[in-house]
């Protein structure tokens, strides 16, 4: 019994390693330097593709690099390529990407051409490069979906170079740790499926005009903003997601900053020492806002009547973790209506708070 056991293991172990020879023998035209992992999909693994990793080849590779020809994703971050060629990206098995990072490469351009021949790239990783501008149709005709343009060294970023990619699909770009003073669109009629922008750890004064973008995400988190003015999120009726968290030197929200935002749900004002108080016009126009985030902030109290600014809110945190949240307050048996009456009412975990 215990030698059938130890055939029956033997026999397991070979089969297992013969999968995985399988599965992990040379590709074809995989460069000496990379790794390349094929995935199988589908009835009968009827359908594969590849993943070429290629970090950190070190001086002296030659660009392009040979990738076989069914390469989905590529990784050709850490490499100090320095500025892009428009034959950097080019030839068999680059046209089928579609996924690409370039990141921690020492990039300093991104001309017109370099991505052109990837028609079906969604996903472009440009973060960690020393990158201060973008030429106006080095998108143009990318289907992109992600675009990460963090930690370089944009001072001003016009997000009209999003305008040239194709299909109308939603695009999330990552503009956060840079040295931004001023972010524009002007879009010249033609529409920007910019979905998610994220501008933290930048140096904003103020909150960029970024009117007509059909945002659902903004983050503008550590920002050296002082102060919100009125109409500042103007016409972003389809923000559902706010973070205004860590502005050190944020002290003022004037009233009617948020008007437009009918759609926002969640408002993130957390770890903002400097503002203390906030007035029962700022919440205008948040009819759909569920949750309010305090937390870290100066602002120690709301207006009593915050539930009417605030409809559809359903939870509120302020100060050292303090909680509130909506529930409803059983009252006396009305006569007339024949019913007892409810109302809506804010508890919180801290007695002692001015709601």
């Amino acid at each position: 019994m215990k030698g059938t056991k130890s055939i029956m293991a033997l026999l397991l172990w070979l089969g297992l390693s013969l999968l995985v020879s399988v599965h992990s023998s040379d590709v074809k035209n995989c460069h000496h330097g990379c790794r390349c992992e094929v995935e199988s999909f589908g009835l009968f693994d009827s359908f594969s593709l590849t993943r070429v990793y290629c970090r950190g080849l070190g001086p002296g590779t030659t660009m392009p690099i040979p990738i076989p020809l069914d390469t989905a994703h590529l990784d050709l971050s850490s490499n100090a390529m320095g500025p892009l060629t428009d034959t950097m990206l080019a030839g068999p098995g680059y046209t089928t990407l579609v996924s690409l990072d370039l990141s921690n490469n020492l990039l300093t351009k991104v001309t017109s051409n370099v991505l052109s021949k990837l028609r079906y790239l969604e996903t472009l990783d440009l973060s960690h490069n020393n990158l201060q501008s973008l030429s106006p149709r080095c998108f143009s005709g990318l289907p992109l979906a992600e675009v990460d343009l963090s930690h370089n060294s944009f001072q001003e970023f016009d997000m009209d170079v999003f305008a040239t990619k194709v299909n109308g699909e939603p695009v999330s770009v990552d503009l956060s740790h840079n040295k931004l003073v001023s972010v524009s669109t002007t879009s010249r009629g033609r529409e920007l499926h910019i979905q998610s922008l994220n501008l933290s750890a930048n140096r904003l004064l103020s909150v960029p005009r970024l009117a007509g973008l059909p945002l659902r995400y903004l983050n503008l988190d550590d920002n050296p903003i002082t102060q919100i003015n009125d109409g500042a999120f103007a016409l972003l009726k389809d923000l559902s997601y706010l973070s205004i968290s860590g502005l050190h030197e944020l002290q003022k929200i004037e009233p009617y900053s948020f008007k437009g935002l009918q759609s926002l749900q969640v408002l993130d004002l957390s770890n903002n020492p400097e503002l203390k108080t906030l007035s029962p016009a700022v919440f205008s126009g948040l009819d759909a806002l569920q949750e309010l985030i305090l937390s870290g902030s100066g602002v120690a109290s709301l207006p009593n009547n915050i539930l009417t600014h605030l409809p559809s809110i359903k939870s509120i945190t302020l100060g050292q973790n303090i909680n509130c949240w909506r529930t409803q307050k059983q009252e006396q048996f009305h006569r007339q209506l024949g019913q007892v009456q409810r109302s809506d009412v804010l508890n919180c975990n801290t007695e002692g708070i001015a709601l």
